[in-house]
C-alpha cells in the first residue's frame, strides 16, 4: 500500500485516486489473507478520518461523501483480486 501511496504523490496525476486506491489494495491482498485484512482496516480508517476532517474544511456538502464511497469501491475492487487497471486514467505514465 505504501508504495502505490508514494507513487500516487509522485504521479500527481489528476483523476488517477481510484486507480492508486485499487493498486495499493491489490498489492496488499496479494500478500494474504493477513494483507487484504490489513488492507481494509487502513483504508476504512483513513477515509473515516478524511470524512472527518472535511466537515471542518469544507461543511457537510456531501462531495467528501460521494468521493469516499468511490474510494472504498476502489478499495474493495482491488482487495477482491481485480485488476487495479480498471480505474487507470489514460495518459498515465507506464511507470505507475
Amino acid at each position: 500500500m505504501w508504495r502505490a501511496y508514494s507513487d500516487m504523490r509522485e504521479a500527481n496525476y489528476i483523476g488517477a485516486d481510484k486507480y492508486f486506491h485499487a493498486r495499493g489494495n491489490y498489492d496488499a491482498a496479494q500478500r494474504g489473507p493477513g494483507g487484504a485484512w490489513a488492507a481494509k482496516v487502513i483504508s476504512d480508517a483513513r477515509e473515516n478520518a478524511q470524512r472527518f476532517t472535511d466537515r471542518f474544511k469544507f461543511g457537510d456538502s456531501g462531495q467528501g461523501a460521494a468521493d469516499s464511497r468511490a474510494d472504498q469501491a476502489a478499495n474493495e475492487w482491488g482487495r477482491s483480486g481485480k485488476d487495479p487497471n480498471h480505474f487507470r486514467p489514460r495518459g498515465l505514465p507506464d511507470k505507475y
